[in-house]
């Protein structure tokens, strides 16, 4: 069963930097794509940002200018720069894996960032 592990989530006051890790137990060419989401308490799930096979990305408006996703082949990782952190961004983010056929969503257990003002 593949296994989503996530890092690098903290505490940090807002303008700061926090880089988050996602480690996948397969490599993740397996995947069609690759995803960050965040939950804030009381709100629904949303999308961060997307990183898909052929290395296109794609960004909440929230974050664009502001997160990169980046991935690394060879450690089956991929990354999420988080960059000029607004107390808005606090939440718990998860990573996600998915596949187009047969469609599959995998998800790691997430990660707390909290940002202060």
């Amino acid at each position: 069963q593949v296994q989503l592990v996530e890092s690098g989530g903290g505490m940090v006051q807002a303008g700061g930097s926090l880089r988050l890790s996602c480690a996948a137990s397969r490599s993740i060419f397996s995947f069609n794509g690759m995803a960050w989401y965040r939950q804030a308490p009381g709100k629904q799930r949303e999308l961060v940002a997307r990183i898909f096979g052929e290395g296109f990305t794609n960004y909440a408006d929230s974050v664009k200018g502001r997160f990169t996703i980046s991935r690394d082949n060879a450690k089956n990782t991929i990354y999420l720069q988080m960059n000029s952190l607004k107390p808005e961004d606090t939440a718990v983010y998860y990573c996600n894996a998915y596949i187009v056929n047969p469609r599959t969503n995998i998800w790691g257990q997430g990660t707390q960032v909290t940002v202060s003002a």
